[in-house]
């Protein structure tokens, strides 16, 4: 489970590039608008909504001596590193058009060749286990190492690659320091991507491989579409969008406010680092052990609202003139131990959200007769990738709303730049977390239901009697 969880850690470190130094990179280095780089990220969407499900789609049909998820796997390993270099790589000194071509081949590249990777990935976890509460403990490992990727290359970033180096008191602004991130960050996704496809490569005779009949184009786009009208996948869609969006916002906002808000230096970046670790690991040992004894939409429901409240809490107190001061040494301890908490919460609900759409597997099976791990995974992962397309968007529209400067230096932005940008970027986080908990918990079954079908689908036969458990 180790090997299989790794593999993440790939779209965590894209996740963390794509999220917290992208839009920066761009505008703040390379110079282009904020609200044109973060448009140019979301068209890309576009191209993401077509690429997903196709995915998913050809992976559920995927038939090889590999099995149906592990061509994908090993195939996307060097377009994702190629991509990944060339991405942190435009000609700066060229028109902000050619720059902006750039940014949006190379990120619909990057982000097509993680969908060839993370979707069969993701749809394998299905595969894994049909049992409701290890579903649970294999999303948390997934999150543990994909959060752990994306904190890892953090630490590099901030502690080597864009640390403060002559002319540059601010490593973040430094053009020279992308090419190395750049390069190791390719290195790692590869590497992860590889160990993850070797490791799970003794799974492939034990894993579901229906029958596939032959049908037409019409044919498979008509089962695509009846396979994807489902209550419960819908549900978790909108709840998925709204959370995944939230957290796109505080990942590319994230630098703005440590550098210009906090005011944070040096050491300090790779301190709140591993501040929000703790939390993925609290939520590593919470989201399965909470599962056990209650229920998954309750749970992530109250998960993104308590994830909104701690996460917003400084800028309000702040706002209202009751939070310590840039300088006073209470600060960093308590912007630290809100990260942390809030961090543990929305982690949680999004461990306990992507379970939910493994058990909605088995729903769509009993309704349609076919498995369709990988449609359903595309759906969500397109979700996900509304995090470094939608959030950097808003982020980008949040920055101009804001009046927020280009090439801006620390301790010289206006206090009501800074205190209008904290106050609509803590109404944007509360807005998003709590629309996901509205929508978690309507999610329409739970445990109950998902063992009946178990049951329902053991009896024709379709299912094992006993629920699949993955080899030690």
């Amino acid at each position: 489970m180790g090997s299989y969880g790794f593999g993440a850690a790939a779209y965590g470190v894209k996740d963390s590039g794509f999220g917290t130094f992208l839009l920066l990179f761009y505008n703040q280095v390379v110079g282009v608008p904020a609200a044109t780089v973060g448009f140019v990220v979301m068209i890309a969407l576009i191209v993401d909504a077509f690429v997903d499900p196709t995915v998913g789609f050809l992976s559920d049909r995927t038939r090889s001596r590999w099995g149906r998820r592990h061509p994908w796997l090993y195939g996307a390993a060097l377009p994702i590193m190629l991509g990944w270099v060339a991405l942190w790589n435009p000609p700066i000194g060229q028109s902000h058009m050619l720059i902006l071509v750039w940014l949006f081949v190379t990120a619909v590249l990057v982000r097509s060749a993680v969908s060839a990777y993370e979707v069969p990935s993701q749809a394998m976890a299905v595969e894994l286990s049909a049992d409701y509460d290890e579903r649970t403990r294999i999303m948390s490992y997934r999150y543990l190492f994909g959060w752990l990727g994306g904190l890892l290359m953090l630490v590099a970033a901030y502690v080597y690659f864009l640390a403060p180096a002559p002319g540059y008191p601010n490593g973040l602004l430094n053009p020279a320091g992308y090419r190395g991130f750049a390069i190791a960050g390719a290195l790692f996704m590869g590497l992860a991507i590889l160990v993850s496809a070797i490791g799970t490569h003794r799974e492939i005779p034990r894993l579901p491989n229906p029958k596939i009949e032959k049908q037409s184009l019409a044919q498979n786009l008509r089962d695509m579409v009846e396979t994807l009208k489902n209550k419960a996948f819908a549900v978790l869609m909108l709840a998925g969008l709204c959370a995944y969006t939230g957290q796109g916002i505080i990942y590319a906002i994230s630098n703005y406010v440590a550098s210009f808000v906090w005011r944070f230096e040096g050491m300090t970046f790779l301190y709140y680092s591993i501040t929000l670790f703790a939390g993925v690991g609290v939520a590593f040992v919470v989201a399965p052990a909470v599962g056990r004894r209650g229920s998954k939409p309750r749970m992530a429901a109250w998960a993104s609202t308590i994830a909104a409240v701690l996460g917003t809490a400084p800028f309000w107190l702040r706002l209202a003139g009751w939070f310590p001061a840039v300088g006073d040494p209470w600060l960093l301890p308590l912007v630290f131990l809100f990260a942390g908490l809030s961090t543990a919460a929305g982690v949680t609900a999004y461990i306990t959200g992507a379970s939910m759409l493994a058990d909605v597997v088995e729903e769509s099976e009993v309704r349609t007769g076919r498995r369709s791990e990988g449609l359903f995974f595309a759906g969500g992962f397109f979700i996900q990738k509304c995090t470094s397309g939608v959030g950097i968007f808003v982020t980008g529209l949040i920055l101009a709303a804001a009046g927020f400067p280009a090439k801006a230096v620390p301790g010289q932005v206006p206090v009501p730049v800074l205190d209008r940008l904290t106050a609509i970027y803590g109404a944007c986080y509360l807005l998003f977390y709590c629309l996901a908990a509205f929508f978690y918990a309507r999610f329409p079954f739970g445990r109950g239901e998902h063992e009946a079908r178990l049951a329902q689908l053991a009896a024709t036969g379709v299912l094992e009697s006993e629920p699949r458990q993955p080899a030690a």
